[in-house]
């Protein structure tokens, strides 16, 4: 962390205070003055502060109490709680001190100004928290530089939030619930820092461990940003969100089904999901989802034990659990017999636990102790009524003593009043999540064991193009995949655009699907009547005719369908049909014909939609859901981010609300489920290769147990209206870049592969820090350690390809492919890595790179610096930097060769700053 560039604003030593010299003037906000002097006062500060006061002709002088030596001491964050150009003012003489970061108080400074105020910060190069911030929170230095209340307890709960008043709220509730806090941000409405940059280093603090969020915005072109932020800080400590608001990312006029359907809010929902994060949708969730944080043990599943002393507690405990999808544990027959062998009074075991209305401690503790082992329970919901005859004191004081050693959740709820006030503030104290109602705590419960599963979503990787199918139509369920016809596609794409047109006709949309090898019923145009009868007998009757336009999207709406056509009479009838009723409808639409298509009848088959829309923060969505003619009347869809996987696809068809309509129902076996995986995963692979397409509808889709047939289709063709360029750079989260992958042959002749690192090299690269000499550990990690923690290794194999990007030489090919192929199989031997992090200015990034002894000195640092360099240099960067030891000869050799100039670190003598422009 002391490197981060935040850690002046959230870890400052020195602070400079900028006041008004009389309250109420207008020079400076009285009130704010007033209240960040009491805000300083509530705390006792572990560094230096400097209070300056602006007088009515806007000179600035030091509170008499300063020292000489405060005076020459640089103030690293500056505190301003002047308005409007009086802002600006101070926060130029904050910099010119050495300020680094700063914080504007001011609620009422207009736009104009702000603008100015935050391009002069960024010109300073100044972290800037506000205009009209409410502030900072960090207990554990004793500062307290927030207008919203007074400094909570030092704990590892870190909370950002875009209300002052949510964070009034949170910190006034959190006082007397017990919870304390890491650190507390408040954004304000217009902040110059957003969410990302507070995750970034939240994501780094060793002192954080969970994160809650209220949020109410995203800006413009800022969703890319803070899914890689969430991403990064999800991945290792839960994060809680609470989003108020429902922007419409679909007020523009869709043309698809899935365009109209899908809003801004599920999106919001299926990106959330994907970066490993948890939504909840009030208050009440989010404070008790903050208890829950806060506490020892994390689940790992979703199924709950509850055990209670009174029957109608426990029912509503385990109905609300039902409602909201959490499993009631079942416990195996080794532990009911336990159960019963110790409690003969037990009432219950199927179902919530009723251990009787006389109950007491030892009652209660041996049955958490038996439900507790047994490995069908992921947590435990202790419920608490005041009956008489209870001594709700001992069952505390045993609760306290052993709850929290028993290796899992344990929420406890102490349901009642005056009796139990005294005993729940002891509970509180003790850090045992305590709640007084059940269903808030089964609420809570959930919340934070969806963590555990969108965990699993965000570390997958996968790749823009299928290595392997999933089960096509053609059950090839284990051959390789045939690659797409991306010149295909991307020419008939071109085409269509060049034609001014944006909506694909029928025939072109299953052509672009084909391109993907999707199988689609054949669809062949006709002008004319007579051609009409000769496609169809060459088809084969039945058939179904459609109109063919480029101006009609939805067919069934204009009577421009027909289905089961069995004669040639009856397709020159109905070719006549469908024309004069286009005609009718839509006087202006040009007609190209009929299309005429097999009439695809399954006896056993489930219409169901594919499709994706792109949504104005996100981008491209994937949509799934029951099909067919009532597809908007039933409403029924589920949707995902892409890119997909079999694990993403298999976890996207789980959640539609009718998934089990594809399993065995009304007589019907299940389908091949295989086969929509597979349409999924080329759907995805269709959205990350054709930043052009902006809406497709595959509807219906026919299921059965013998694999998916495709009966119609339509997509949106656009140009994007901006973009920085970059490959993917459509998509909210980047695919595996395996189009990075090269060989490499060293002076000895031995050939090694350079591609991206994978979530799967974990033990690869542990494996070669293990082997790294001492040396050269410390001069990679400046560190004596002899192996990487568990969260760094997380944090450098699970990397988001936007902000970063490692590059690792694998010397065994055949183990690297046997191995993503398969995870069972060994590790390849990984000999060097080169990696580089985006830099807060977005157009640099710094370096690191480390080589295998074995392998020095035999070009494999320079081929890894010149591939990093070309990478960044494609993504746009415009510099490479990096800090070397000044002692590392060997490095500042190379990195002079690579044309890198080299400097004096003028923050650390120890360290030399090289920098080189891409």
């Amino acid at each position: 962390m002391e490197h981060h560039y935040l850690r002046p604003l959230f870890d400052p030593t020195t602070i400079s205070v900028y006041a008004g010299a009389a309250t109420g003037t207008s020079a400076g906000c009285g009130d704010h003055a007033a209240g960040l002097k009491a805000a300083l006062a509530d705390a006792v500060f572990r560094g230096t502060v400097t209070h300056w006061l602006r007088a009515a002709d806007g000179s600035l002088s030091v509170r008499a109490s300063a020292t000489s030596r405060l005076l020459s001491t640089p103030a690293e964050l500056a505190l301003i709680t002047l308005e409007g150009v009086a802002a600006i003012a101070a926060l130029e003489h904050a910099a010119d001190r050495g300020a680094r970061a700063a914080i504007v108080y001011d609620a009422q400074m207009s736009a104009e100004i702000a603008q100015q105020l935050k391009a002069r910060a960024k010109a300073l190069s100044i972290c800037l928290l506000g205009p009209a911030s409410l502030g900072i929170q960090r207990p554990h230095l004793g500062l307290n530089a927030c207008l919203a209340g007074k400094l909570p307890r030092t704990g590892t709960l870190a909370m950002v939030s875009q209300s002052g008043a949510l964070t009034a709220s949170m910190l006034d509730w959190a006082d007397s619930n017990g919870v304390s806090f890491s650190l507390v941000a408040s954004l304000g409405r217009d902040s110059a820092l957003y969410f990302a940059d507070v995750l970034d280093f939240m994501a780094a603090d060793v002192r954080t461990q969970n994160i809650v969020l209220y949020l109410e915005s995203i800006p413009e072109n800022g969703a890319r940003r803070f899914m890689s932020a969430l991403r990064a800080a999800a991945r290792n400590k839960p994060v809680i969100v609470l989003k108020a608001g429902r922007y419409e990312a679909g007020k523009r006029a869709a043309i698809t089904h899935s365009g109209a359907m899908v809003g801004g809010d599920d999106v919001f929902d299926a990106a959330l999901r994907r970066a490993g994060a948890v939504r909840v949708d009030s208050l009440v969730n989010l404070f008790a989802a903050a208890k829950c944080l806060t506490s020892r043990q994390k689940p790992v599943g979703n199924r709950l034990a509850i055990i209670t002393n009174g029957g109608g507690p426990g029912v509503l405990a385990a109905d609300r659990a039902t409602v909201i999808g959490v499993a009631l544990a079942v416990l195996s027959a080794a532990s009911i017999e336990a159960l019963r062998r110790k409690l003969p009074k037990l009432t219950t075991v199927d179902g919530p636990l009723d251990l009787g209305e006389d109950a007491g401690a030892l009652d209660y503790l041996a049955a958490v102790e038996i439900v507790a082992a047994d490995p069908g329970v992921d947590g435990l919901l202790i419920i608490v009524t005041p009956k008489p005859g209870v001594d709700a004191t001992t069952l505390a004081e045993a609760a306290i003593k052993r709850l929290p050693t028993l290796g899992k959740p344990v929420l406890t709820c102490w349901m009642g009043e005056p009796r139990m006030i005294a005993l729940r503030r002891a509970i509180v104290e003790s850090g045992l999540p305590l709640f007084r109602l059940p269903e808030a705590a089964v609420d809570a419960f959930a919340s934070v064991a969806l963590f555990y599963r969108n965990q699993q979503a965000s570390m997958q990787t996968p790749p823009p193009l299928m290595a392997a199918t999933a089960g096509g139509a053609d059950d090839r369920d284990s051959s390789p995949a045939i690659s797409p016809d991306l010149a295909a596609a991307r020419a008939l794409i071109a085409t269509v655009l060049a034609q001014g047109r944006e909506l694909l006709t029928e025939t072109e949309s299953k052509a672009l699907l084909t391109a993907f090898r999707i199988p689609v019923a054949a669809t062949l145009v006709a002008e004319t009547e007579d051609a009409a009868v000769e496609i169809a007998e060459r088809i084969a009757y039945p058939v179904v005719l459609k109109i063919s336009s480029p101006d009609v999207a939805h067919k069934t709406d204009v009577g421009g369908v027909l289905l089961n056509v069995r004669s040639a009479d009856q397709v020159r009838a109905g070719f006549r049909v469908l024309c004069d009723a286009v005609r009718q409808r839509l006087p202006d639409a040009r007609i190209d014909g009929v299309a005429i298509q097999p009439m695809v009848a399954k006896r056993n088959g489930r219409e169901w939609y594919v499709g994706m829309t792109t949504d104005a923060l996100f981008g491209p969505v994937i949509t799934l859901g029951v099909g067919g003619v009532m597809i908007e009347l039933l409403n029924d869809r589920t949707v995902a981010l892409p890119p997909l996987n079999q694990f993403l696809a298999q976890r996207l068809i789980e959640r539609s609300p009718l998934v089990a309509q594809l399993g065995a129902w009304r007589g019907m076996p299940p389908v091949k489920m295989a086969a929509l995986e597979y349409l999924l995963m080329r759907v995805s692979e269709m959205i990350c290769e054709l930043p052009t397409l902006r809406e497709l509808d595959i509807n219906p889709v026919i299921i059965d147990e013998d694999g998916v047939a495709v009966v119609d289709a339509s997509a949106v063709v656009r140009l994007p209206v901006s973009g920085s360029g970059r490959r993917y750079g459509h998509m909210a989260i980047l695919p595996y870049p395996s189009y990075l992958t090269t060989s490499l042959q060293l002076k000895t002749g031995e050939s090694l592969t350079l591609r991206a690192i994978r979530p799967e090299d974990a033990d690869a690269l542990q494996s070669f820090v293990r082997k790294l000499s001492p040396e050269a550990r410390y001069f990679r990690f400046i560190s004596t350690m002899a192996e990487l923690p568990l969260p760094m290794l997380a944090r450098f194999t699970q990397i988001d390809y936007y902000r970063e990007m490692a590059i690792v030489a694998i010397a065994d090919a055949d183990a690297d492919a046997d191995a993503a192929a398969d995870a069972s199989m060994p590790a390849p031997r990984l000999v060097g890595v080169a990696r580089y992090m985006l830099l807060p200015d977005g157009e640099s990034c710094e370096y690191g790179l480390a080589v295998a002894d074995d392998f020095q000195r035999l070009g494999l640092g320079t081929a890894l610096m010149n591939r990093l360099a070309d990478i960044a240099r494609e993504q746009g960067l415009k510099t490479m930097v990096g800090m070397v030891l000044n002692h590392n000869n060997g490095m500042l050799r190379l990195m002079a060769r690579l044309g890198f100039t080299i400097d004096a670190d003028p923050d650390d003598a120890d360290m030399r700053r090289v920098l080189r422009a891409l």
